[in-house]
């Protein structure tokens, strides 16, 4: 079997989000993954699986997809181009660049961007790597939990996990690696920004919808549409998934006391899985009964994002403050 392309992320306490949350909060570093985010984990597996033959391979991206993309095709020795938005910020664009990528700014949501690279990959022969929906991404992406198992050892479970929902991609991989673990009874939190809340709005309608637009600042949850399996899994009566909104504000304040409490600089994305601990969500939901009271250890599932500098940190705050 091929060595996987990601690493096996660092779990770490943090003391300062426990105290604000009264149990202790875990950290799942995928961050520190090769190519900044847990991305790697799923399209490593995938193109390992699908491009090993390939003449090449295109992704669509808001940014960290391109980036394991890219990171696994150079390592594979095969072309990528990653198609991207305009509205994704020229640090990921350089950055892509910088790992040997062709890329290519079509649009101006993600969404643009994935028609354009489902048409090149027919026209071109190219093996299309989705950024979220397929199997073996999940596959993929449950790796993480069955870290995060071994790491706490026998008897030990969470009480919560907390994660950013984009596509959908990340719900469907820590759901199939809590059931990889037998873990399904432990709740999720499914977090998203107001303006770009595509699986939210899905749970509230009942069915899949799709979003006008995507407004909010936080462009790698920019998915107008979730995937099916995503909405398929708050349908079922054997998972808990609480479905959350905050605003960019609220995502943007978690990712600057993050910085400043465990000096780690993430992207507004990861900040809405971040912004339950420090905006008082958490406690709320444990008053209003939908999680238990004391809760066991809280699973923070840090996505990370290489789509952040402290220029673009502070270009945003000058924007959400305006």
């Amino acid at each position: 079997m091929a060595k996987p392309f990601h690493l096996n992320t660092p779990l770490l306490e943090s003391i300062s989000m426990s105290k604000r949350v009264g149990t202790t909060v875990y950290l799942k570093m995928e961050n520190s993954q090769p190519s900044g985010s847990f991305k790697i984990r799923g399209i490593g597996h995938l193109c390992q699986q699908l491009a090993r033959q390939s003449k090449g391979v295109v992704c669509s991206s808001g940014g960290n997809a391109g980036m394991a993309a890219a990171y696994v095709a150079r390592k594979m020795g095969v072309p990528a181009t990653i198609v991207v938005p305009s509205s994704s910020p020229q640090l990921v664009v350089q950055r892509l660049r910088d790992e040997g990528a062709t890329v290519k700014i079509t649009g101006r949501v993600w969404d643009d961007a994935n028609a354009e690279a489902l048409r090149l990959a027919e026209t071109e022969g190219l093996t299309y790597v989705p950024p979220f929906d397929h199997p073996l991404l999940w596959q993929g992406h449950a790796s993480m939990i069955t870290e995060v198992a071994d790491s706490l050892g026998p008897g030990v479970r969470p009480g919560a996990v907390l994660v950013s929902v984009g596509g959908g991609g990340l719900l469907c991989g820590v759901i199939q690696g809590l059931k990889d673990v037998g873990w399904t009874e432990v709740p999720i939190i499914a977090m998203e920004t107001v303006g770009a809340d595509c699986f939210n709005a899905a749970v509230k309608a009942g069915r899949v919808v799709t979003l006008a637009d995507i407004t909010s600042e936080a462009k790698c949850l920019g998915a107008k549409t979730v995937c099916t399996k995503a909405f398929e899994y708050s349908q079922s009566s054997e998972l808990t998934i609480i479905s959350e909104i905050v605003t960019d504000q609220e995502a943007l304040q978690a990712l600057e006391s993050f910085l400043d409490e465990e000096r780690v600089l993430v992207e507004m994305a990861c900040g809405a899985a971040l912004a339950p601990v420090y905006s008082g969500l958490i406690r709320r939901l444990q008053d209003e009964g939908r999680l238990p009271t004391p809760l066991g250890p809280l699973l923070v599932i840090v996505c990370g994002g290489s789509s952040v500098n402290v220029k673009q940190l502070a270009d945003l705050k000058h924007k959400l403050q305006t």
